[in-house]
């Protein structure tokens, strides 16, 4: 993290070409649970709470950019964007692409390249730009300093994200008998909520993370394609 609150302050100018109202809104946003910070009272807070309500207007303003940009798109297609652009995956290539990954504070091992703790972070600084600007603000960043300027809609529409999709696939084919074994990670601090062990003829090939029981499978079916493939 920056030294200064005026250093902070001018690389937040600099990404969102707004100034910060509530520059402790954009801080937590990047406190990750592995580095909660303790309250006089003793509660504990961190980033989770803004990455929720972040996740929530991300997925508003994409929809509505979607919506508009693509008239003659049936729900379907605008689904199927609209999670190629706000997945985890892509999350983190944003965070890191903004340089919002300096900004991270977090005991986790391996912060720095982790892709669930970027892309939570995106979205709960997505959540600390909502209440400190609104919702319009929030719009016109994701259209003009987002998709404008980092998403490539050919590459988007041609790619597969669903990667537990292609694993059954590809073991069907293979006639490889696949399962999951999900678990929540209890507490943990230093990973992700959740961890999914894909298990290829009963054999463990694969172990993914993730903040939501559907990420942490996705995370492990991608490493499993590859290792299978």
């Amino acid at each position: 993290m920056f030294c200064t609150d005026r250093q902070f302050i001018s690389e937040l100018h600099r990404i969102t070409k707004l100034y910060p109202q509530n520059e402790d809104l954009y801080k937590l946003a990047f406190v990750h649970k592995s580095a909660s910070l303790k309250l006089p009272d003793g509660t504990h807070i961190n980033n989770e709470r803004l990455e929720f309500l972040g996740d929530a207007i991300l997925d508003s303003t994409v929809a509505e950019y979607l919506y508009h940009n693509f008239p003659d798109k049936p729900e379907g297609f605008l689904s199927q964007t609209r999670s190629k652009i706000v997945n985890g995956e892509s999350l983190a290539q944003l965070a890191q692409s903004l340089g919002l990954d300096r900004f991270i504070v977090s005991h986790a091992f391996h912060f720095d390249t982790n892709k669930n703790i970027l892309g939570d972070a995106f979205e709960a600084f997505i959540g600390a730009l909502y209440l400190d600007q609104g919702y319009r603000a929030v719009r016109k960043f994701v259209e003009k300093r987002l998709i404008a300027k980092y998403i490539d809609f050919n590459a988007v529409l041609n790619t597969d994200t669903n990667y537990k999709s292609r694993l059954l696939e590809f073991a069907q084919h293979k006639q490889i008998i696949i399962s999951f074994d999900t678990k929540a990670t209890e507490g943990d601090q230093r990973i992700p909520h959740f961890v999914s062990e894909v298990r290829a003829d009963d054999q463990v090939v694969a172990t993914g993370y993730g903040t939501s029981k559907k990420d942490a499978e996705q995370d492990a079916a991608r490493i499993a394609v590859d290792v299978l493939s």
